[in-house]
C-alpha cells in the first residue's frame, strides 16, 4: 500500500480502519509497523502514532546513487556467472513483462520488473551484495513503482532490459554493467522528476504527469 502510493507520503495510518481493512488484528499491524519504521517507510512517534514516511528529491537521489552503482556491479558479476537456467528464466521474466506493458497491467508488470531486478542480483552469486540490496529493497520498490508511471519511462525500461539479456547472453560484463548503470541513473531521474511533482502540487500523481493538474 505504502509502495503505491495507496497510503501517500505524510499521510497519518488509522490503525484501526488499516487493521479491519487488511482483516487483521491490531498486534500484527503494530509490529508489521515497526519493521517498517526500520526500513524508514513509516515514522513512528511517541503519542503521535504512525505517519508514511514523507519522499524528497535528495533522499531519492541518494537511494539512486547507492542502487545504480550496486546494481551495476551484480550485472557485471551476473554476466560471468550466470547459469542457463537462470538466464531462461530471466528471458522467460522479460516476456512476461513485455506483456503486462502492452496490456498496461502496471501491478503485474512491477512484480514482474522487481524479479528481474532480484533475479540478476542472484546470479551475481555474492553475498554481500545481497544482503546490502535486501536492506535497500522497499525503499527501492517504493522508488521503481514511482518512476514506472509514464508509459514512456517503461518503453525506455524495456529496450534496456532486452539489451542486458543480449549483454548477458553474450559474457559481456562490461556492457552488462554499463547498460544497468545507465537503466537505474535513468530510473532515479524520473523517480526525482515525479517526487520533484509530487510535492510542489497538489492533487493526483498521474494528472501532475500528464500535465492535468
Amino acid at each position: 500500500m505504502i509502495v503505491f502510493g495507496v497510503l501517500a507520503p505524510g499521510e497519518k495510518i488509522k490503525v484501526s480502519e488499516l487493521a479491519a481493512e487488511l482483516d487483521v488484528s491490531m498486534t500484527p499491524l503494530r509490529e508489521a509497523l515497526k519493521v517498517l519504521d526500520k526500513e524508514n517507510l513509516v515514522e513512528l512517534t511517541a503519542n503521535r502514532g504512525a505517519r508514511v514516511t514523507e519522499i524528497s528529491v535528495s533522499s531519492t537521489r541518494d537511494l539512486f546513487e547507492v542502487v545504480s552503482n550496486l546494481e551495476a556491479l551484480a550485472a557485471k558479476l551476473a554476466a560471468l556467472r550466470i547459469t542457463k537456467v537462470e538466464l531462461d528464466a530471466l528471458e522467460a521474466l522479460h516476456v512476461r513483462m513485455k506483456v503486462c506493458h502492452n496490456e498496461g497491467n502496471m501491478a503485474a508488470y512491477f512484480d514482474l520488473n522487481r524479479e528481474v531486478h532480484d533475479l540478476v542480483v542472484d546470479a551475481a552469486k555474492n553475498n554481500d551484495l545481497a544482503t546490502v540490496r535486501t536492506r535497500l529493497s522497499f525503499q527501492v520498490d517504493r522508488a521503481r513503482a514511482l518512476s514506472s508511471i509514464t508509459s514512456e519511462h517503461r518503453d525506455r525500461s524495456i529496450e534496456d532490459h532486452e539489451a542486458l539479456l543480449d549483454a548477458l547472453r553474450k559474457r559481456d560484463s562490461e556492457a552488462a554493467q554499463n547498460i544497468w548503470q545507465v537503466h537505474l541513473e535513468r530510473a532515479g531521474n524520473e523517480c526525482c522528476r515525479i517526487v520533484a511533482l509530487w510535492n510542489d502540487q497538489e492533487g493526483p500523481i498521474e494528472a501532475k504527469i500528464n500535465g492535468r493538474a
